[in-house]
């Protein structure tokens, strides 16, 4: 199916699809934000409702930009913060604050937990280098640079996309698909040619609405049908299987 006639790059999310990070920032994510309601709780006497992983996390949260992540999930409690500004220490209630305190958290857990990757994910990183594709990364993730050094992968990335260089460029995140015609532009692709690799919805969708050639969804969580909703062409459990399916091709 990835066959060099028909496409030339393939773009890849990094956390849940290469490294092994998702559960981390889903920790992260969820310490965060059950610190702030708490407090808010207390202050206004409602019951405090905490962030559920498996259901916020996966609609309001994975796979976007952090103050948009922030904003969707306060947006889905009917809660309603100043943005403030990136520069917000992480104790400020502002939408800036709240993901300034979760960026701390999840560096925090980097220092003591390490990375681990995907071996076999990463394989097939390598085989469709050796084949001569172009390969960017395309990440929400402000430590996305960070993450690929501590697991030693930076150096199978023709491009980078990242947290960082979309709120220098001005970019939209994800579901939107600007991240990834960036991505696509800087390598020299046009979007039919290239291929999408995401375990999240939003990643999914963003790659459908670049009219990306293919998009793959990584489901590591059991919910294909998820990301066959929001646009997968095709779903793996991991992209080891598509290494098997092309050494298969090769041996035949």
């Amino acid at each position: 199916m990835i066959a060099r006639d028909r496409f030339d790059a393939v773009l890849f999310d990094l956390d849940g699809v290469l490294t092994a990070t998702a559960r981390l920032h889903a920790a992260c994510w969820k310490a965060m934000f059950d610190e702030y309601l708490q407090r808010r709780a207390m202050d206004t006497g409602n019951p405090f409702r905490d962030f559920e992983i498996a259901t916020d996390y996966r609609q309001y949260v994975d796979g976007k930009l952090r103050y948009d992540g922030v904003r969707s999930f306060l947006q889905s409690r009917e809660i309603d913060l100043p943005f403030g500004e990136p520069t917000d220490p992480p104790d400020r209630e502002t939408v800036c604050g709240l993901g300034n305190r979760k960026n701390e958290l999840i560096g925090e857990l980097l220092e003591t937990d390490g990375v681990d990757i995907y071996d076999e994910s990463v394989a097939w990183v390598r085989q469709l280098r050796r084949d001569g594709f172009a390969t960017a990364v395309v990440s929400a993730s402000k430590n996305c640079v960070r993450v690929l050094r501590a697991a030693e992968i930076d150096d199978l990335f023709d491009a980078r996309i990242d947290g960082v260089v979309a709120g220098e460029l001005g970019l939209a995140g994800k579901p939107a698909p600007d991240t990834f015609l960036e991505g696509a532009r800087r390598l020299g692709v046009e979007p039919a040619r290239a291929v999408v690799v995401e375990d999240a919805v939003s990643g999914v969708e963003a790659g459908r609405a670049g009219g990306f050639g293919l998009v793959i969804g990584v489901d590591r969580t059991g919910h294909p049908e998820a990301l066959r909703e929001g646009g997968a062409d095709l779903v793996v459990a991991d992209l080891g299987e598509l290494l098997d399916e092309e050494r298969d091709h090769d041996q035949a």
